[in-house]
Protein backbone atom coordinates (compact mmCIF):
# COMPACT_ATOMS: atom_id res chain seq x y z
CA UNK A 1 0.00 0.00 0.00
CA UNK A 2 3.10 2.13 -0.10
CA UNK A 3 6.08 1.57 -2.29
CA UNK A 4 8.20 4.43 -4.00
CA UNK A 5 10.12 3.38 -7.19
CA UNK A 6 12.75 5.58 -8.98
CA UNK A 7 9.84 7.76 -10.02
CA UNK A 8 10.87 9.32 -6.57
CA UNK A 9 13.54 11.25 -6.44
CA UNK A 10 14.49 9.05 -3.27
CA UNK A 11 14.00 5.91 -4.09
CA UNK A 12 16.46 3.09 -6.19
CA UNK A 13 14.14 0.66 -7.08
CA UNK A 14 12.75 0.40 -10.48
CA UNK A 15 9.23 -0.97 -10.82
CA UNK A 16 9.51 -4.32 -11.75
CA UNK A 17 12.07 -4.98 -9.31
CA UNK A 18 9.34 -3.63 -6.35
CA UNK A 19 6.85 -6.20 -8.07
CA UNK A 20 9.07 -9.06 -8.50
CA UNK A 21 10.78 -8.56 -4.92
CA UNK A 22 6.43 -8.63 -3.64
CA UNK A 23 5.93 -11.97 -5.52
CA UNK A 24 8.92 -13.21 -3.62
CA UNK A 25 7.30 -12.11 -0.44
CA UNK A 26 4.14 -13.98 -1.42
CA UNK A 27 1.96 -11.04 -1.90
CA UNK A 28 -0.65 -10.78 -3.89
CA UNK A 29 -1.10 -6.80 -5.03
CA UNK A 30 1.79 -3.90 -4.67
CA UNK A 31 0.83 0.02 -4.87
CA UNK A 32 3.23 2.48 -6.08
CA UNK A 33 3.01 5.93 -4.19
CA UNK A 34 5.21 8.10 -6.02
CA UNK A 35 5.91 11.80 -3.88
CA UNK A 36 3.74 14.29 -5.09
CA UNK A 37 2.63 12.54 -8.45
CA UNK A 38 0.30 9.26 -9.73
CA UNK A 39 1.87 6.78 -11.46
CA UNK A 40 2.26 7.16 -15.10
CA UNK A 41 -1.24 5.33 -16.15
CA UNK A 42 0.24 3.75 -19.04
CA UNK A 43 3.47 2.43 -17.14
CA UNK A 44 0.71 0.76 -14.68
CA UNK A 45 -1.38 -0.98 -17.59
CA UNK A 46 2.27 -2.52 -18.84
CA UNK A 47 2.88 -3.63 -15.15
CA UNK A 48 -0.98 -5.31 -15.10
CA UNK A 49 -0.24 -7.02 -18.13
CA UNK A 50 2.75 -8.25 -17.52
CA UNK A 51 2.20 -9.37 -14.28
CA UNK A 52 -1.43 -10.66 -14.56
CA UNK A 53 -2.15 -13.54 -12.97
CA UNK A 54 0.71 -13.31 -10.52
CA UNK A 55 0.73 -9.69 -8.81
CA UNK A 56 -1.98 -6.96 -9.15
CA UNK A 57 -0.59 -3.54 -9.07
CA UNK A 58 -2.43 -0.27 -7.95
CA UNK A 59 -1.48 3.32 -8.56
CA UNK A 60 -1.87 6.16 -5.52
CA UNK A 61 0.08 9.15 -4.59
CA UNK A 62 2.05 10.26 -1.44
CA UNK A 63 1.17 14.10 -1.81
CA UNK A 64 2.66 16.65 0.77
CA UNK A 65 0.27 18.86 2.81
CA UNK A 66 1.17 21.62 4.65
CA UNK A 67 0.60 19.66 8.01
CA UNK A 68 1.52 16.22 6.76
CA UNK A 69 1.64 13.92 4.44
CA UNK A 70 -1.02 11.73 2.93
CA UNK A 71 -1.58 8.60 0.36
CA UNK A 72 -4.20 9.15 -1.81
CA UNK A 73 -6.51 6.93 -3.84
CA UNK A 74 -8.90 6.74 -6.34
CA UNK A 75 -8.85 10.03 -8.15
CA UNK A 76 -8.29 10.68 -11.72
CA UNK A 77 -5.44 11.47 -13.86
CA UNK A 78 -4.78 15.36 -13.62
CA UNK A 79 -6.49 16.19 -10.89
CA UNK A 80 -3.60 15.85 -8.29
CA UNK A 81 -2.17 18.64 -10.97
CA UNK A 82 -5.62 20.47 -10.70
CA UNK A 83 -5.77 20.49 -6.59
CA UNK A 84 -2.21 22.03 -6.10
CA UNK A 85 0.93 21.23 -3.95
CA UNK A 86 0.73 21.68 -0.36
CA UNK A 87 -2.90 22.56 0.61
CA UNK A 88 -4.07 22.13 4.09
CA UNK A 89 -4.82 18.74 4.84
CA UNK A 90 -8.60 19.78 5.14
CA UNK A 91 -8.68 21.10 1.88
CA UNK A 92 -7.08 18.09 0.14
CA UNK A 93 -9.20 15.80 2.66
CA UNK A 94 -12.36 17.54 1.42
CA UNK A 95 -11.58 17.52 -2.47
CA UNK A 96 -10.34 13.90 -2.76
CA UNK A 97 -13.79 13.03 -1.09
CA UNK A 98 -15.35 14.97 -3.30
CA UNK A 99 -13.82 13.16 -6.69
CA UNK A 100 -14.46 9.65 -4.47
CA UNK A 101 -11.13 8.83 -3.77
CA UNK A 102 -9.62 7.43 -0.37
CA UNK A 103 -7.05 9.07 2.44
CA UNK A 104 -4.73 7.41 3.97
CA UNK A 105 -2.64 8.81 6.82
CA UNK A 106 0.82 7.08 6.39
CA UNK A 107 3.23 7.46 9.55
CA UNK A 108 1.53 10.08 10.83
CA UNK A 109 3.61 10.04 14.34
CA UNK A 110 6.79 9.91 12.75
CA UNK A 111 7.81 14.06 12.48
CA UNK A 112 4.65 15.99 11.15
CA UNK A 113 3.26 18.45 13.97
CA UNK A 114 -0.32 18.22 13.34
CA UNK A 115 -0.57 13.88 13.91
CA UNK A 116 1.32 14.33 17.02
CA UNK A 117 -1.40 13.92 19.40
CA UNK A 118 -4.58 12.32 18.08
CA UNK A 119 -6.73 14.34 20.21
CA UNK A 120 -5.62 17.90 18.58
CA UNK A 121 -4.25 16.75 14.99
CA UNK A 122 -5.90 12.96 13.31
CA UNK A 123 -8.64 13.29 15.20
CA UNK A 124 -10.14 17.25 14.29
CA UNK A 125 -9.96 16.34 10.55
CA UNK A 126 -12.56 14.20 9.09
CA UNK A 127 -12.69 12.18 5.85
CA UNK A 128 -9.78 9.86 6.09
CA UNK A 129 -10.75 6.40 5.57
CA UNK A 130 -7.21 4.82 7.57
CA UNK A 131 -4.42 5.21 9.66
CA UNK A 132 -1.16 3.62 8.51
CA UNK A 133 -0.42 1.95 10.90
CA UNK A 134 2.49 -0.56 10.49
CA UNK A 135 5.27 1.35 8.07
CA UNK A 136 8.45 -0.19 7.03
CA UNK A 137 10.80 3.11 7.69
CA UNK A 138 8.85 4.09 11.11
CA UNK A 139 10.09 2.55 14.97
CA UNK A 140 7.54 0.19 16.29
CA UNK A 141 6.89 3.00 19.16
CA UNK A 142 5.67 5.46 16.50
CA UNK A 143 3.61 2.34 15.02
CA UNK A 144 2.31 1.64 18.51
CA UNK A 145 0.58 5.32 18.69
CA UNK A 146 -0.44 5.20 15.32
CA UNK A 147 -2.68 1.61 16.25
CA UNK A 148 -4.03 3.06 19.43
CA UNK A 149 -4.70 6.47 17.11
CA UNK A 150 -6.80 4.42 15.31
CA UNK A 151 -8.86 2.82 17.84
CA UNK A 152 -9.36 5.55 19.71
CA UNK A 153 -10.38 6.92 16.54
CA UNK A 154 -12.25 3.77 15.31
CA UNK A 155 -10.31 3.74 12.14
CA UNK A 156 -9.02 0.75 10.33
CA UNK A 157 -5.15 0.50 10.18
CA UNK A 158 -3.07 -0.65 7.24
CA UNK A 159 0.08 -1.71 6.66
CA UNK A 160 2.57 -0.38 4.05
CA UNK A 161 6.74 -1.24 3.30
CA UNK A 162 7.45 3.05 2.40
CA UNK A 163 9.75 1.03 0.09
CA UNK A 164 12.53 3.02 -1.36
CA UNK A 165 15.00 0.02 -2.45
CA UNK A 166 13.58 -3.28 -3.64
CA UNK A 167 14.73 -4.94 -0.39
CA UNK A 168 12.41 -3.23 1.69
CA UNK A 169 9.37 -4.23 -0.57
CA UNK A 170 7.11 -6.31 1.97
CA UNK A 171 8.72 -5.32 5.31
CA UNK A 172 4.80 -3.89 6.16
CA UNK A 173 1.68 -4.90 4.40
CA UNK A 174 -2.00 -4.48 4.09
CA UNK A 175 -4.47 -7.83 5.02
CA UNK A 176 -7.41 -7.60 3.92
CA UNK A 177 -10.45 -9.85 4.77
CA UNK A 178 -12.35 -9.83 1.14
CA UNK A 179 -10.95 -10.59 -2.11
CA UNK A 180 -9.76 -7.53 -3.67
CA UNK A 181 -9.66 -6.91 -7.63
CA UNK A 182 -9.08 -3.76 -9.89
CA UNK A 183 -12.98 -3.20 -9.33
CA UNK A 184 -13.30 -3.25 -5.93
CA UNK A 185 -10.19 -1.84 -4.79
CA UNK A 186 -11.61 1.81 -4.00
CA UNK A 187 -14.78 0.50 -2.08
CA UNK A 188 -13.11 -2.18 -0.26
CA UNK A 189 -10.62 0.66 1.23
CA UNK A 190 -13.94 2.76 2.28
CA UNK A 191 -15.31 -0.26 4.09
CA UNK A 192 -12.33 -0.92 5.95
CA UNK A 193 -12.12 -4.68 6.05
CA UNK A 194 -8.52 -4.84 6.58
CA UNK A 195 -5.50 -4.43 9.13
CA UNK A 196 -2.06 -3.60 8.59
CA UNK A 197 0.96 -6.52 9.58
CA UNK A 198 4.25 -6.21 9.78
CA UNK A 199 6.27 -8.47 7.34
CA UNK A 200 9.30 -10.18 7.68
CA UNK A 201 12.57 -7.89 7.74
CA UNK A 202 10.95 -5.38 9.39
Amino acid sequence: MHNHTVFSADSMATPEESVETAIEAGLDGIAFTEHQSFTDPERIERLREKYKGRMMVFRGAEYAAVEGHLLLFGIKEGDLERFGLHLPVADIVRLVNEHNGVIIVPHPFREWLLFQTWQTGIGTVKGISAIEACNGHTSREDNEKAVRAAGALGLPTTGGSDSHNKDEVGRCYTEFYTEITYGNFIEALKKGSYRGVYGKGY
